[in-house]
């Protein structure tokens, strides 16, 4: 899946773009959402982090048959909750387990710093489903000594004991997913799709020697599975019933088939039908049978995300992580953004890309805002705000593809911020008040371009294997940087004016391309630590695309390096040549997917996406420290509560919101888990 994460920086109008990175956003429309006056969108902050709640507009408009499968739906996700945990890292259901026994039985002095950094860190480790942090994944450092786990382990009778106590504390799999150049990824990354002794070497070979029926249709090899060394031997454990998760998975198949019963029409029925099979076979074809058929169902006022899909976690992107996320659509919004998909085409042809890598026909490409109803997996807690699925290249070209904008989630972002690091990084007043006038707006369509017009733009040269194949380690940052690039380059274009899109083209335009810059080449440095390389594929895009055409435009002083009362600044004196840079960048990364020319992406990314100027660095980590709002949120879930009448059937359903992210976490530790602590 392709995924756009918001990365809350508490400015106005800062969004990050990604897809199912999340990671990558907002609503094209140049229309608002009002807050409702009452609602309190924060629940707390810790350490790095802000929670947040999040309303479900439109679910009193919907019928009982709809808020049943909105119902059955989320329970579904919520069922395979424990599969990521197990996923991002082999201990993490034990280390889980083990606090959360001591967080809810220790009768001890609770007023002590000691005991107050065991609560953060519990939660830090929650919002992050493991021990490694959701967005760098470093390994989370507890503020607190072993001895004193111990003591809480001994008071509480809880049992941590072995590697799994260890880990906590010492210099072992410190990272989850390393992509460093010049190392084996596979061995150096912590995440939990591979044996302990796999290899690089392993992983391409086995995969390498997969063949599918039908050539033009590849399949996803490795997408459900765990590739393990038995007996020297490379074998698959795959996702399934009966399988490995097969305690979670049988759970979400029970509230998928009574998803299925209550469906709103037979295309939907039929999808849910498939993903079933999928569930209970493991088979790709399935997989493959089910997106085609998920993409085509586009009727309806509901529409969901469950499965195995995104692959930023695997360091060489086969293995997809689990993820859930449940839709309400609004028809009002998606109505002014389908004049996006409607001009796909048009964007298509008129791109800076070579001929040959510019498709003839742009299919189905449907792009709407929902409203989320609820979220579970890799999508939570730390949450997308726009998606574009299916991932499969051949399925996109043939059958389309699904782009949603996650409208309540960016309300409430929107909603819980404020503007004070916006002011300090902007350049001058000018830049201010434009990001302060059009940045909204600005997030907004690159987000729409980047789903709907970037994910689905090019195609891939004749012969030129899958992208993860060609590409490796680089994939996933190229490609996001690559769809990055489609918005950018028609965000600075008079036809977005002219589609109706915005009342100013151009200071749109110069509105996005300086929050871009400012976030790409500093504002984002805040969550590295001091001589950290960017190791993050999203972080690495927004970097390598910025530094590229600030260097490319150095000649023409396209992009000044400001320095002022010691403080540094970007400021954009050329908007025409920059647009003009990003253009041919966009090309170029076309023809690096399109060839799959993996020396070429290796030296763009590792070039100018990956090392950190030190000075700069430490300069914004000062400049940083004046804000006290946390860099990262994510949220909690409104609980739908189905009351039932002396039949035991629902008759009526109650939205209630947790009022700590506590009370989530522990309800859902002891509603959802389906896993046993080592899988």
């Amino acid at each position: 899946m392709k995924k756009t994460l918001f990365i809350a920086m508490a400015m106005s109008g800062l969004l990050f773009f990604s897809c199912n990175e999340k990671k990558e956003e907002k609503p094209v429309a140049q229309v608002e959402t009002e807050p409702t006056a009452d609602f309190d969108y924060s629940v707390e902050q810790f350490s790095d982090i802000k929670v947040l709640r999040y309303q479900i507009p439109g679910w009193d408009e919907l019928t009982l048959k709809e808020q049943k499968l909105v119902y059955y739906l989320t329970q579904a996700g919520l069922a395979g909750r424990d599969i990521i945990w197990d996923q991002n890292y082999r201990h993490n259901l034990t280390i889980r387990k083990a606090l959360e026994n001591v967080y809810q039985n220790y009768e001890g002095d609770k007023s002590t710093e000691d005991w107050k950094n065991f609560e953060t860190y519990l939660k830090r480790v929650w919002f992050s489903n493991g021990i490694h942090h959701h967005y760098s994944s470093d390994k989370l450092k507890p503020e607190f000594s072993s001895d004193y786990l111990k003591q809480l382990l001994t008071e509480t009778n809880t049992t941590l004991e072995g590697e799994a106590f260890d880990v906590v504390f010492n210099d072992k799999d410190l990272k989850k997913v390393d992509q460093s150049k010049g190392i084996d990824n596979v061995l150096q990354s912590a995440v939990n799709f591979y044996g302990p002794n796999v290899t690089n070497k392993d992983v391409e070979n086995f995969y390498s020697k997969k063949k599918s029926p039908d050539a033009t249709k590849p399949l996803s090899f490795g997408l459900n599975s765990k590739l393990v060394k038995e007996n020297g031997k490379l074998t698959e454990m795959v996702y399934k019933s009966g399988g490995l998760y097969g305690e979670a998975i049988d759970k979400i198949v029970e509230w998928l088939e009574k998803a299925q019963g209550v469906a709103e029409n037979q295309a939907q029925a039929d999808a849910i039908g498939l993903l079933i099979q999928y569930y209970k076979t493991g088979d790709l074809q399935t997989w493959d049978d089910y997106n085609v058929a998920w993409t085509a169902a586009t009727e309806g006022n509901i529409d969901y995300i469950n499965s195995f899909i995104e692959v930023y976690e695997d360091p060489l992107g086969y293995k997809g992580t689990y993820e859930s996320i449940v839709q309400v659509k609004d028809f009002d919004m998606s109505k002014k953004m389908a004049v996006l998909s409607e001009n796909a085409q048009w964007f298509e042809d008129n791109s800076t890309l070579m001929d040959e890598h510019k498709k003839k026909n742009v299919v189905g490409v449907t792009y709407k805002v929902v409203n989320v109803a609820g979220e579970a997996g890799d999508a939570s807690p730390s949450t997308p705000i726009g998606v574009n699925l299916p991932n499969a290249n051949w399925i996109r070209a043939a059958v389309g593809s699904k782009s949603v904008s996650l409208g309540n989630i960016i309300e409430a972002y929107n909603n819980a911020g404020s503007s004070g690091r916006l002011k300090e990084f902007v350049h001058d007043d000018e830049e201010l008040e434009l990001e302060k006038q059009y940045g909204q707006v600005a997030d907004k369509l690159h987000t729409a371009l980047h789903e709907v017009i970037g994910h689905a733009s090019g195609q891939l040269n004749p012969g030129v294997g899958e992208t993860k194949e060609t590409l490796k380690n680089y994939a996933s940052t190229l490609e996001e940087g690559r769809a990055d690039l489609v918005g950018l380059y028609y965000l600075y274009t008079p036809k977005l004016q002219e589609l109706g899109l915005v009342d100013d083209w151009k200071k749109v335009g110069m509105a996005a391309y300086d929050s871009y810059i400012r976030n790409g080449l500093m504002t984002q440095l805040i969550r590295l630590n001091l001589g950290d390389d960017v190791v993050q594929a999203h972080m690495r895009n927004r970097q390598w695309v910025s530094s590229w055409v600030y260097e490319k435009g150095k000649a023409d002083n396209v992009i000044e390096k400001v320095t002022r009362d010691g403080k540094t600044y970007f400021n954009i004196n050329d908007y025409e040549k920059l647009h003009d840079l990003f253009g041919q960048l966009l090309r170029e990364t076309q023809r690096i997917k399109s060839e799959g020319d993996y020396a070429a992406v290796e030296k763009l990314v590792e070039t100018y996406g990956v090392k950190v100027n030190y000075d700069l660095h430490k300069e914004i980590l000062e400049r940083n420290k004046q804000f006290t709002s946390a860099p990262y949120s994510g949220f909690v879930n409104p609980v739908i509560v189905p009351k039932m009448n002396d039949n035991g059937e629902i008759e009526s359903f109650t939205i209630e919101q947790p009022k700590t992210f506590a009370e989530q976490m522990l309800h859902y530790a002891k509603n959802y888990s389906y896993l046993p602590a080592v899988n």
